[in-house]
């Protein structure tokens, strides 16, 4: 049974996602006073966030503040990129006013579906490419695939400088409706640019015979030998039923379940967005999070030949999360009483859409949550139940699935798992490896590679001023007070400043970081905190010298410490495409400023170290990373000791 929630009553809240009809307000608003329409691209549009004091207002007496956007359009016959502020009226009678339209030199916005598109369209039907796949015996350009990647600015060619640029890859279909990323094309890549559509280099090494591999993954495109050798006896149903529904409540965007209250948005760069979340302990409600997000995801290839030097995508800052996301389906990606948000979003003209099934929210049970068999009593055990809030998006070839969960004892789970298809390259005759990959069908090979998410994480324990303790584990040293050599101690550093913030992961000591709110103390006598218990990180492995590092040096640290700025929210800088320096955390942390209790944002660094198999292809088995946000202290004591037993099982049951 579903529900879609976004077509449910209006409830109306500051931080809800922007919707149709303020979209097509903002195109409006933009054509009428600066002419954006024809030869202008809208590449983004986003709801201005309300400030902490804006929304501590509102819940205070009612005050809304004001409802504004922000704008980033491009003027494609100037290559020329503008940021807007608008403020959206309150009836159709009063659209709004632009606060503000400026020109961004020296920047580009950040890529758009409908430029993928068009590239894909336009260079297939150039006879140059036509003619180089016709020397390779491509003549079906039906089954010809033009992918497009953005251009990293350190390696732009002297000659292209000033231009929006893109390179592609060709890939070929074996059939209709076949994998299209399962025969790349050898030696053939195009260079065009983006605000002409002109094409302005086929980069051709002439190839070479392409090598039979078996790339699909369909099952009716598989061959019929490969399905007789992998058949496998059929699953019996297993059914996931409430039939008293689900136990957590959705009004409009604000999601309530077991003590848990928070708020779910959306946008074009980021995708799904958690705010204002927080805990009712006792009579209380306890803020733990402001806002929940992934800023930035980088995924270099290390591999430093003619297919792969320029593939270093920015998934976020150069195209979005948002504009990514992918419907989800009952059965296939969510099971159970599920119920849905939709997101809506915009063209390149600023025109409205919906991506249907955006978000799926649903329980899940988890096992044990905590279990004791005493001698005389018995056993007490309560099953774990889990809320979990994901959204899927597809990359081109990559499948990124992420998972915010909320834990009946305050524990915070985000997980990241990878899955899609591998870029591969084919080798020519008489060669079988390839140093920086790993051979996965007939002479072909899928490169290294890396991916860095970067999450940006505002919490708020108890109140927006906090304090960050590196905390670590040493062995006390043997000795008269620790004859045995038995004795741990644990050791908390407050961060004081921002180059004190820029930590790594350390795994002899079992590093770890809290936040801690030190104007409070519990009953206890602690500092009430959360603590990023981190897993999934990885050194970058770049020379600091690396043009590519220079552009994303938020890799080079599992966790940076900064204190929050509303407009400090992209790691990398705003505008990643075509960079060639880092604008972000690189440079706000020159300045090194004082961390120690004060609203700080925390960025966690982590992802996948991608050294491909054969099992990855035709495609990848989910590849899975996750991080959690841990209570300690926060509590007195064991805050799911209410939990119910669960009904029905004799074992479970508890005295009153």
């Amino acid at each position: 049974m579903t529900d879609t929630a976004a077509q449910a009553a209006d409830f109306g809240h500051p931080l809800d996602p922007l919707d149709a009809d303020e979209f097509r307000a903002v195109a409006a608003l933009l054509a009428h006073e600066h002419d954006v329409g024809d030869g202008w691209r809208i590449a983004s549009i986003e709801l201005a966030e309300p400030t902490k004091a804006e929304l501590a207002a509102y819940a205070a007496d009612g005050t809304v503040p004001a409802r504004r956007a922000v704008v980033i359009c491009l003027d494609s016959g100037q290559n020329a990129t503008y940021k807007s502020f608008l403020t959206l009226g309150t009836d159709p009678d009063v659209p709004g006013t632009v606060d503000s339209f400026d020109h961004l030199p020296g920047v580009q916005a950040n890529f758009t579906v409908d430029e993928f598109e068009e590239c894909d369209r336009v260079l297939r039907a150039h006879p140059d490419v036509q003619a180089a796949l016709e020397r390779r015996g491509i003549t079906d350009l039906d089954k010809v695939f033009m992918d497009t990647w953005t251009y990293g600015g350190a390696v732009i060619p002297k000659e292209f400088e000033g231009r929006r640029l893109g390179w592609s890859d060709t890939w070929v279909k074996d059939a209709d409706g076949a994998n299209p990323y399962a025969n790349p094309v050898a030696g053939l890549h195009c260079v065009i640019d983006v605000n002409t559509m002109e094409l302005l280099r086929i980069e051709d090494s002439g190839g070479f015979e392409q090598a039979e591999v078996m790339g699909e993954y369909v099952p009716r495109h598989i061959p019929q030998r490969i399905r007789d050798e992998s058949r496998r006896p059929p699953l019996k149903p297993l059914e996931i039923t409430q039939p008293e529904g689900p136990s957590f409540t959705l009004e409009g965007n604000l999601l309530r379940w077991q003590n848990w209250s928070l708020r779910v948005g959306f946008n074009y760069r980021e995708g799904m967005t958690l705010h204002t979340v927080s805990y009712h302990d006792a009579g209380r409600e306890r803020s733990v999070a402001h806002r929940l997000s992934f800023a930035e995801m980088m995924v270099p290839y290390r591999d430093h030949c003619e297919d792969h030097y320029r593939r270093t995508a920015f998934d976020i800052g150069e195209w979005g999360l948002g504009f990514m996301t992918t419907s989800l389906e009952l059965g296939c990606d969510c099971l159970g009483e599920i119920r849905y948000l939709d997101a809506v979003l915009h063209d390149s003209a600023g025109e409205p859409f919906t991506i249907t099934n955006a978000i799926c929210i649903h329980e899940e049970d988890n096992a044990v949550l905590w279990k004791h068999v005493d001698h005389d009593a018995g056993a007490e055990v309560r099953r774990m139940r889990r809320l979990t809030v994901s959204s899927h998006v597809t990359v081109a070839n990559y499948e990124y699935l992420v998972y915010w969960r909320f834990y009946q004892d305050g524990n915070i789970e985000c997980e990241v798992r990878a899955t899609g298809i591998m870029v591969t390259t084919p080798m020519p005759p008489g060669v079988t490896s390839n140093p920086h990959g790993t051979t996965v069908d007939n002479r072909t090979y899928a490169p290294f590679h890396q991916h860095f998410l970067v999450a940006r994480l505002d919490l708020d324990i108890d109140g927006t001023d906090n304090t960050v303790f590196s905390s670590e584990t040493v062995a006390e040293p043997m000795g008269p007070g620790n004859p045995l050599g038995l004795s741990l101690i644990q050791q908390n550093i407050a961060l004081r400043t921002e180059s004190e913030g820029m930590q790594n992961m350390n795994f002899a000591t079992q590093r770890a970081w809290k936040v801690a709110n030190t104007n409070v103390t519990t009953a206890l006598g602690h500092h009430p905190a959360y603590k990023l218990v981190p897993t999934g990180a990885l050194p970058p492995m770049f020379d600091p010298a690396s043009p590519i590092f220079r552009r994303a040096t938020v890799i080079g640290h599992t966790l940076w410490v900064t204190p929050n700025q509303p407009d400090e929210r992209w790691p990398a800088g705003e505008f990643v495409n075509q960079s060639d320096h880092d604008t972000g955390l690189g440079e706000w942390t020159k300045a090194d400023r004082p961390i120690l209790d004060t609203d700080v944002v925390l960025w966690y660094t982590f992802g996948i170290h991608h050294i491909t198999r054969p099992e990855d292809w035709p495609v990848m088995p989910v590849d899975t990373v996750s991080f959690w946000l841990k209570p300690f202290g926060f509590f007195d004591r064991n805050p799911a000791l209410d939990v119910e037993p669960s009904p029905g099982s004799h074992s479970c049951h508890g005295d009153d």
